[in-house]
């Protein structure tokens, strides 16, 4: 196809998930209005930014016209319904967080509304009782259909997954450069960038340039410095390490999320193997401790050391600096608790296919409209992640004593406030998590509402009880009629055995 247009040159510094996902995106979606390089070294290791996802990935993989399919088989994925929180409260406390909706709500009031009025006359169960996604799961079933009537997201292997979308990329006319960036190029004193030299000696020019270059962010912060905004005050985390299991039993199809007494660790099934991991704080717990914890949760062989990770959650100042735009670590880092990672650089490689700055365009205003979409994505995933930690009824630590009585961002005490006051629950126009998202999480994380709407108690208690007890029945036929979760995947998706066993990690779940 040819254009009238000249090409926007787009530089890509470095591979992993996240320069992978553009480059194929990039591509597949701008054609010849583009010319796509991506830069990387095999020499450099990639810290994957997940190997959980969360339903929003499959919308991004129909963008781009990938096979479910075949993706699953390549990357050893497995299905994902939700995430159980265990050990968050005290006494050993468990709740989960299911994808899509829980019971039926009505334009006055949500459905936590008649939960608790149900349970303000001694019946209605757990609030996610009504969640078919939730009961799916603990029952380890799953199945797909053209309603779509479960939602769902998957695990996946973040090393296979770049491979997969190279072997995408490369075949549309993406350039892949093998080499190390030694310096990079600006034009004039302070001015965009014009170049990546690499250690070979060659130089890659560009218009417009996408770090993805990690927790170095060699481009936005080493050449541009944008700035850096620290978000540990609230996100005390800073110290993760990782592992892969052999896998002694059928994947489940949820994450686990297990907390310990300075932070939590995770558990991610895949075809073949589990992926482990554990998240703490380095002034509450030593790595030779944390080390200890992790071997000690697992289940299965490790396939290697458990590898370290140092990090700071926070965010940079400017996710598209001059003519740089930041991916993945190198635009910041939010905890994996809720899987987010992935999300965060698909929605921000949507937003910059939607307002392209194409070559000879101004776009002064295209960087500003971006970077307030992306504070207000970050900063609605940190307050949501700060809740896990804020409202807990653990004080076994110095670590979760802290967490509870840390002041937290005006945003989510409002929320909190909210929630306590009249059971309320909101979601903006541009919200990442649901109403059901955030009154899961907040009832199990032990918030009690003092109040709730009146209208469901105009129903009366023996309607009321007929109601959820026809919702129950509902949910209970619909349960039987999924397939168990391994035996979908075999049918579906079973990825091809390898004699290939890794011996050492290329990517974690971060």
């Amino acid at each position: 196809m040819s254009v009238p247009y000249p090409p926007t040159r787009v530089v890509i510094a470095g591979g992993g998930t996240a320069g992978w996902l553009a480059a194929t995106a990039l591509v597949r979606q701008l054609g010849p209005l583009v010319d796509v390089t991506l830069v990387e070294s095999d020499e450099i290791g990639t810290v994957g930014v997940g190997e959980s996802t969360i339903p929003t990935a499959r919308s991004f993989h129909a963008f781009l016209g990938i096979d479910e399919a075949e993706f699953m088989k390549a990357t050893q994925a497995t299905f994902k319904l939700g995430i159980a929180f265990e050990n968050w409260g005290p006494d050993g406390a468990r709740y989960f967080h299911p994808f899509g909706t829980v019971g039926r709500s009505v334009a006055i009031a949500d459905f936590q509304h008649f939960w608790l009025e149900a349970k303000r006359h001694g019946f209605g169960g757990a609030y996610t009782d009504y969640s078919l996604e939730a009961r799916a799961a603990e029952a380890s079933r799953f199945g797909r259909d053209e309603a779509g009537t479960l939602a769902y997201a998957y695990h996946l292997d973040a090393t296979a997954y770049a491979r997969f979308l190279r072997g995408v990329a490369e075949p549309a006319g993406v350039r892949r450069v093998e080499g190390r960036i030694a310096s990079i190029e600006r034009h004039g004193e302070g001015g965009d960038i014009a170049a990546l030299h690499l250690v070979s000696g060659d130089r890659v020019e560009g218009d417009l340039f996408l770090d993805c270059t990690g927790f170095r962010a060699l481009l936005v912060e080493g050449a541009l410095e944008t700035g850096f905004e620290d978000w540990s005050e609230w996100l005390a985390c800073d110290r993760a390490l990782a592992v892969q299991t052999e896998a002694v039993s059928a994947p489940v199809p949820y994450t686990r999320a297990i907390a310990h007494r300075a932070g939590w660790r995770w558990c991610i099934p895949l075809q073949t193997r589990v992926g482990n991991g554990l998240v703490y704080s380095s002034a509450d717990m030593s790595e030779d401790e944390a080390t200890a914890t992790l071997l000690a949760g697992i289940e299965g062989a490790p396939l290697f050391e458990p590898r370290a990770l140092q990090f700071r959650a926070g965010m940079r100042r400017q996710a598209w600096s001059r003519n740089c735009v930041a991916l993945g670590l190198a635009a910041g880092f939010i905890e994996p608790l809720e899987s987010t990672s992935i999300h965060l650089v698909m929605i921000a490689v949507m937003r910059l296919i939607q307002g392209f700055p194409f070559q000879g365009q101004d776009s002064a205003a295209l960087r500003t409209r971006f970077n307030a979409q992306s504070r207000h994505e970050w900063e609605h995933i940190r307050d949501f992640i700060i809740l896990h930690y804020a409202q807990t009824g653990r004080t076994d630590s110095a670590f979760w004593q802290r967490r509870s009585t840390m002041n937290v961002p005006e945003a989510l005490a409002q929320r909190i406030a909210l929630f306590v006051e009249s059971a309320g629950a909101w979601q903006g126009q541009d919200d990442l998590f649901k109403i059901d998202s955030w009154v899961s999480v907040m009832l199990g994380q032990g918030l009690v509402p003092k109040a709730h709407h009146r209208i469901p108690g105009m129903i009366g208690p023996p309607a009321l009880q007929d109601s959820f007890y026809g919702l129950d029945q509902q949910l209970s036929r619909q349960l039987q009629q999924i397939p168990d979760h391994l035996a979908f995947i075999k049918d579906y998706c079973a990825a091809p055995v390898r004699a290939d066993v890794r011996t050492e990690p290329a990517n974690t779940a971060l």
